[in-house]
């Protein structure tokens, strides 16, 4: 894969604002105190699907990187998780019953970091899940790991449980860049880590890496890429540093002086998709890199590569039900999220049954945008046809409002629009959101607000 067809300096500067990730469509802002867990229970009777997703998110990290707006909490103590457990087990006990018809796909930990957990922690959990859903022999079971706080050994218990993916929070090796965000760790352990863990039986393990960190440079971030490619990791996830210190205190920290400026990180992001590229690896939607022979990549490559709340993933036919603090559902037509505030979380576990506060029921506009929408995000290309007949409608008509906001990417050559497909042109695959933002129908109320990271 030749990363010069993603670049064209000029365009990607015309096109660098704000816009969303796209992990659902509508996007979580639509989400509204309407959507009652009746709907939700509504959802999963309608729903075609009876293969099922799992996410379980673990708030708790020992120490705040301050780049992070994830949903945390900060502590020491491990006996708060003893607590958390309970009642996400009550949480378990009360939603599993819902999904008795249902077999278990996919288990995916969050956080936070789910390696807060200490090895008894992390068995009692697993076995509870196992007991109260049905789980297929097939089951991929990922979990996220920070390489600070865990020793060697992590990895056999993991694989003993039935773990198969790992992936690993790295970020970047330069010290300089991790004292600035206070996320301090040693190259040398994460090396032997992943190596132990492919010793063990892990067949797939990915690093998260973030370009647009305090005092980063060409210089010091080809480091961290190579030695990416000297573990020989199969995935590589590749984020744009967003600066919203307004939104996330923690971000206050960083200095802007420290931060490179656009044409910077715009540089260091050729960087690493040039060098990720050059290594052998291929680029997989907007941010993802997996090696030739990885799931991802084939079925970016037949056309089945799928979006939803984790991301880029193969596994689009599974509806996902999250557990625990702030987690996200996409049920059927209906996307859902729990409480984000722990002792709120608590509460509504014990009086309401469920920890469920904003959701939406799709409309069937909903659904055709949200289609349209993920398989451009994923696939750089849309079937019109395969649309049309799908939802009994004539693309072209259905979307006479929309189609004239893609003229201005036509002109510079990044979409074709035919009767037949829109085909998005490699050079714009970093500005898939942009371009899918056409189709957005919620658009309006939210293109002068700050709400969303920029492509860059």
């Amino acid at each position: 894969m030749k990363a010069s067809q993603f670049f064209d300096n000029q365009l990607l500067s015309k096109y660098n604002t704000s816009g969303p990730r796209y992990t659902s469509y509508p996007t979580a802002l639509e989400f509204h105190d309407d959507f009652k867990h009746d709907d939700f229970i509504k959802a999963i009777e309608n729903s075609n699907n009876r293969d099922l997703s799992l996410y379980v998110h673990i708030p708790f990290c020992h120490t705040l990187c301050y780049y992070c707006g994830c949903n945390k909490v900060i502590t020491r103590h491990r006996d708060k998780a003893d607590t958390y457990l309970e009642y996400l087990a009550k949480e378990i006990a009360l939603q599993a019953p819902l999904f008795k018809e249902y077999n278990v796909k996919q288990l995916h930990w969050g956080g936070g970091t789910p390696s807060f957990l200490t090895h008894e922690q992390i068995t009692t959990l697993v076995s509870l899940l196992k007991d109260k859903f049905n789980f297929s022999d097939d089951l991929e079971m990922s979990i996220e790991i920070d390489p600070r706080e865990i020793e060697m050994d992590l990895a056999e218990h993991l694989f003993s449980l039935g773990f198969n993916r790992l992936s690993l929070g790295v970020q970047d090796l330069d010290l300089k860049v991790q004292e600035a965000i206070n996320r301090v760790q040693s190259t040398e352990f994460i090396g032997d880590f992943i190596q132990h863990a492919k010793t063990v039986g892990f067949q797939s393990i990915n690093i998260d890496l973030i370009y647009g960190l305090p005092h980063q440079t060409p210089e010091n971030f080809r480091k961290t890429l190579d030695k990416a490619h000297e573990w020989d990791v199969d995935r590589i996830s590749l984020f744009s540093y967003a600066h919203l210190p307004s939104r996330f205190a923690a971000q206050r920290k960083l200095r802007d002086e420290w931060l490179p400026n656009t044409q910077e990180k715009f540089a260091l992001m050729k960087l690493a998709i040039e060098t990720l590229c050059d290594y052998g690896y291929d680029f997989i939607g907007m941010d993802h890199f997996a090696k030739p022979n990885d799931e991802l990549s084939i079925a970016q490559n037949d056309g089945s590569l799928h979006r939803n709340f984790q991301g880029y993933t193969t596994r689009g036919e599974c509806d996902l039900l999250g557990l625990g603090v702030s987690s996200i559902s996409a049920i059927g037509n209906s996307f859902s999220q729990n409480l984000k505030d722990l002792k709120e979380y608590y509460k509504a576990i014990t009086e309401q049954q469920h920890a469920q506060v904003v959701g939406v029921s799709l409309s069937e506009d909903d659904i055709i945008r949200g289609e349209v929408i993920r398989e451009l995000m994923c696939n750089l290309y849309l079937d019109k046809d395969k649309i049309n007949e799908k939802y009994n409608i004539v693309f072209d008509d259905y979307f006479a409002e929309d189609l004239p906001l893609l003229e201005t990417f036509i002109d510079d050559g990044l979409v074709e629009n035919t009767s037949k497909a829109i085909a998005v042109d490699q050079k714009a695959r970093l500005l898939i959101r942009i371009i899918c933002m056409s189709f957005d129908a919620y658009m309006k109320k939210h293109i002068n607000q700050q709400r969303f990271s920029r492509v860059i």
